[in-house]
């Protein structure tokens, strides 16, 4: 899909940023650092593999089944590749009653995905989450990247659209 580097290790990669991450807690609360070091290592790949998760796990001294269950629980940390834009439409009872639902069906039929898959072009993955404290401002998302979150609100399928040409365009 995007980027695979299965094979590159988080301390191989960034040891200079794991220092400083850990730094920020006691050492002997270095569980604490998990999803900072989650983020860390999805940053280029958009997704953390299972040995990434036990060198996490070695790092901060906890079990891989704890480091698997973050990832596991949080709508920002993924375990399997997926687009370079993940795009996370709030479906909460909310939303959906200012039209969510229907907007990510429409969003999804116009790209020819369902929703969880990813474009063939391995761009843009349309997901499903829950809350994303803007129900006033339904539809909306937030954008996923290596380089943080973006947050659009009062969308439409065609100002969604456009913004995925947009990113087609700059690629």
């Amino acid at each position: 899909m995007w980027i695979d580097s299965e094979n590159d290790m988080l301390t191989e990669k960034y040891s200079e940023e794991i220092l400083k991450i850990l730094a920020k807690y006691p050492a002997d609360q270095k569980r604490s650092a998990v999803m900072a070091l989650l983020f860390l290592a999805q940053r280029e790949t958009g997704y953390v593999t299972r040995p990434v998760m036990g060198e996490i796990a070695e790092i901060t001294g906890t079990l891989i089944t704890d480091v698997a269950s973050i990832v596991g629980f949080y709508s920002l940390f993924y375990d399997e590749p997926g687009g370079k834009y993940r795009i996370q439409v709030c479906t909460d009872v909310s939303c959906a009653m200012r039209g969510a639902e229907a907007f990510v069906e429409e969003l999804c039929e116009n790209l020819g995905i369902g929703v969880g898959e990813t474009t063939e072009d391995g761009l843009v993955t349309v997901e499903k989450v829950m809350c994303l404290a803007g129900c006033d401002k339904a539809p909306l998302f937030q954008v996923q990247t290596g380089e943080g979150l973006e947050y659009h609100e009062n969308q439409t399928v065609e100002k969604t659209l456009d913004l995925i040409h947009r990113w087609r365009r700059n690629r």
